[in-house]
């Protein structure tokens, strides 16, 4: 069933103000715990503890013993026990996340959340010693092993996995101190950093707004509107700089102590590592989107200006709608209906496991106070389900976005298949199912529309949306470089941050986009500087592979369905030469990337067509 395009089915509304997008959704955690007092909770919580503690008492020092008597099959029962207990603690610290999530300023849910943080990283510090000491037997003898008992075997590939970190594996008392000084210390900070920003209000025309509608209004029609917006941004960032540079000092110096003991050379290699790519693979992406920003970003931004009536936009204009945006919200019953036709145009099984996340309630939709912004597909655990928040309020992008956090949690529920230890996906893989699923849709609302400016405005729209995801994520990569190599000179002041900040998003937006007073403080509230350093070029990996891919798929025949479901399935058994080789692409080719490149630079012709 062909989707129709969001302008058909928007509802009405008044100049300046957006109609509300329907009843949203809230999510149900009953699949995981019925409640925060649920006995079940404390059942699990309990067993969580006294399991890891006996499995320790079991298995520690018997692990080397074990793998050279592996044809007994002890050695893939202790594995097999040890994946059961990663899967409870981390069926409890999921629950414990989502519900925090839902609201981080209750102070009951921050205390179950702060509570079992602490009991579950008791727990798993009995289970530190099984990777460390698998990782001190030899390779032929975990070889052997691997081949004489099979359900040892059926974990080859996280086995493997496994020791590619054993060069910066620590002493086990070492790591066993920073495990549980993490509660203390990264954890400590991130909670701070998140506590802090959801209380954070910004006043615009005497109203106090929360983060995501404070930032919703820099997508407004009115220039005016935009302006108090960005100028309220900046007013309560520049008054909580002092905490936020501190956060930042802190994590950064955490990190470079880290890599120092751990051996890691270059900043962000412990990123590539747990990645599982390549630091060449890195800096060819990083290079070729860099290269790209006069034909990509400053060549789009320098039409924009033009459509805008602006020599030179500023700051707060950069995702200004266009005059033919369509102005009216998008019902949420419409954003589901235009995502999971989408879906069902390219496999009915896809749309299938997309719709269960709505008969099921796996999504919480709705705007309030407390509720963390942003938007997230969690994967909980393979036993369960994934689930998914956005903050959603009626426009374009929020469908996109829904599109995108759908496509994780296929993804996520496709990978489930491969265990608790086995299903989690590299960042640079992750984004691959959502990027893809946000494309199709994309593609899906272009066919259904023959308007000339309404295609005029999908087109900028997407060409945005790829900017934001390409460019925009590499020059925070580039910001991270540039914070982290300089704090190992000492702690950088809130000045030489907006330095910084400054200097890499003049340098991708380009000379078509004024940087305002204010706008140095902007990289406050980016939670991937805090929550997963360097994990920003995986956005940037993402689409460009996504890019190449749907290429394949339009080319295709016949079977790329087929393909496309075994690399999700595929979870993190296999690298990403593996998985794309099917498909005849292989992003360690420094060409590669130009394929993806191009179709961002494709679209940006078609607009000049339109133009």
């Amino acid at each position: 069933m062909p989707a129709a395009s969001a302008n058909q089915h928007a509802t009405a509304s008044t100049p300046g103000q957006r109609a509300a997008p329907g009843d949203l959704p809230e999510w149900n955690l009953a699949d995981l715990y019925p409640a925060m007092d649920a006995p079940e909770l404390k059942r699990d919580i309990d067993k969580a503890m006294a399991d890891s503690a006996a499995f320790e008492a079991r298995w520690k020092g018997q692990l080397g013993d074990e793998a050279a008597r592996a044809e007994q099959g002890r050695l893939g029962t202790a594995l097999r026990a040890y994946e059961a207990l990663e899967e409870l603690i981390g069926r409890i610290v999921s629950y414990a996340g989502l519900v925090y999530a839902g609201d981080t300023s209750d102070p009951r849910r921050a205390k179950l959340y702060g509570d079992i943080q602490e009991k579950m990283t008791d727990a798993s510090s009995h289970l530190l010693f099984f990777a460390l000491e698998l990782n001190q037997i030899e390779d032929a003898t975990i070889e052997k092993a691997l081949e004489a008992d099979p359900v040892f075997g059926h974990y080859r590939p996280w086995v493997i996995d496994l020791r590619k970190d054993k060069p910066h594996q620590l002493d086990d008392r070492i790591e066993q101190l920073f495990h549980e000084k993490s509660i203390t210390g990264r954890g400590a900070w991130n909670r701070l950093f998140d506590e802090t920003m959801t209380d954070l209000r910004f006043t615009v025309d005497g109203e106090e707004l929360t983060l995501e509608p404070t930032l919703n209004r820099l997508q407004d029609q009115d220039g005016e509107v935009r302006r108090k917006a960005s100028e309220a941004l900046a007013a309560t960032f520049s008054e909580n700089l002092r905490t936020f540079t501190l956060i930042t000092n802190t994590l950064a110096k955490d990190l470079e102590i880290s890599n120092r003991w751990r051996g890691f050379q270059d900043i962000a290699d412990s990123r590539h590592l747990a990645n599982r790519v390549e630091p060449e693979v890195v800096n060819a992406l990083t290079a070729a989107v860099h290269d790209a920003y006069p034909r990509l970003s400053h060549r789009y931004y320098r039409m924009k200006a033009r459509w805008l009536g602006m020599k030179q936009m500023n700051h707060w204009d950069r995702n200004a709608p266009l005059p033919e945006t369509p102005k009216a919200t998008i019902p949420w019953d419409t954003a589901k209906d235009t995502v999971l036709s989408a879906y069902h145009r390219f496999s009915p099984q896809m749309a299938d496991i997309a719709r269960t996340f709505f008969d099921r309630r796996w999504i919480d939709a709705s705007v309030r106070p407390g509720k963390s912004p942003g938007a997230f597909a969690h994967p909980t655990v393979p036993s369960v389900h994934p689930y998914v928040l956005l903050n959603y309020m009626g426009k374009p992008r929020d469908v996109m976005t829904l599109a995108h956090e759908l496509g994780h949690g296929v993804h996520q529920v496709l990978a489930g298949g491969q265990g608790a230890l086995m299903a989690s996906t590299p960042l640079t893989l992750a984004e691959t199912a959502s990027v893809f699923g946000e494309m199709l849709t994309f593609r899906s609302l272009l066919d259904a529309s023959t308007d000339r400016r309404e295609r005029k405005a999908m087109l900028a729209q997407k060409v945005e949306d790829m900017i934001n995801t390409v460019v925009r994520q590499i020059a925070f990569y580039e910001f991270e470089r540039k914070v982290h190599t300089e704090r190992r000179n000492g702690e950088l002041t809130a000045d030489r941050l907006g330095e910084f900040w400054l200097e890499v998003q003049a340098e991708s937006l380009g000379p078509a986009i004024k940087l305002r007073e204010g706008y140095e403080t902007f990289w406050t509230y980016i939670p991937h500087f805090i929550h997963s350093p360097f994990y920003v070029y995986a956005y940037a990996f993402g689409d460009c592979l996504v890019n190449s891919l749907y290429a394949v798929y339009q080319n295709a025949e016949r079977g790329f369905q087929d393909k496309y479901f075994d690399m999700l399935k595929a979870g993190g058994t296999k690298h990403h030469t593996e998985l794309l080789k099917p498909f005849g692409l292989n992003a360690s080719d420094p060409a590669f990337w130009q394929i993806g490149l191009g179709v961002i630079s494709g679209l940006i012709d078609e607009l000049e067509e339109l133009d």
